[in-house]
C-alpha cells in the first residue's frame, strides 16, 4: 500500500493549493501539497519536508486524519494534516502552481471527488478517519470513522 502525506495550509480562510501540472494521476487536479513518505521518515518528518519541497515554508503540522483510497488496482493510506502557521518566503515547484483559494471556492475547482469530503472535516477539532472507494475516476462509496484515538 502506498503511504502519503498531504498538507493543507490556511491562511485568512484561504488554502495554499498546487495545480499539478506533473503528467500523473493528479495531472490539472488542485490539491494540498505533499507526497510520498520515504523509508527512512515518519510521517510528520514526511508533511514537512515535502511543504517545503513544494512550498518553501516552513511547517508544524497539525495531525488531521488518515484517508485510505481503494480501487481495483489502486491502494493508498494519506495521513492528512492542515497548517496555520508557516515562516519562509512562498516560492514555486516543478509539482505545480501554487495559488490562495478562498475555502468557500474549493468546490468549483477539479479535485479528487473524496477530497471535498474530507476538506469538510478539517475544521473540526478530533481527528477522523476515511475510507474511499473509487471505480477508476468516480468515487462510488465513503465510509468514515468520526474521531481516532491513535494520531
Amino acid at each position: 500500500m502506498k503511504r502519503t502525506v498531504l498538507i493543507y495550509i490556511e491562511q485568512n480562510h484561504k488554502y495554499l493549493l498546487i495545480h499539478k501540472q506533473k503528467k500523473d494521476m493528479n495531472y490539472n487536479k488542485y490539491m494540498g501539497v505533499g507526497g510520498k513518505i520515504e523509508s527512512d521518515e515518519s510521517p510528520i518528518e514526511a508533511a514537512i519536508r515535502e511543504a517545503f519541497e513544494e512550498t518553501g515554508l516552513v511547517i508544524k503540522p497539525i495531525f488531521k486524519g488518515n484517508i485510505y483510497f481503494h480501487s481495483k488496482d489502486y491502494k493508498e493510506h494519506m495521513i492528512l494534516y492542515k497548517e496555520l502557521e508557516f515562516k519562509g518566503v512562498l516560492k514555486s515547484s516543478e509539482e505545480g502552481n501554487l495559488t490562495w483559494v478562498e475555502k468557500d471556492k474549493l468546490r468549483q475547482l477539479p479535485m479528487w471527488e473524496g477530497d471535498y469530503y474530507f476538506l469538510e472535516k478539517l475544521d473540526q477539532e478530533e481527528p477522523f478517519q476515511m475510507h474511499l472507494y473509487y471505480d477508476q475516476d468516480k468515487l462510488i462509496h465513503v465510509s468514515e470513522i468520526e474521531t481516532i484515538l491513535n494520531k
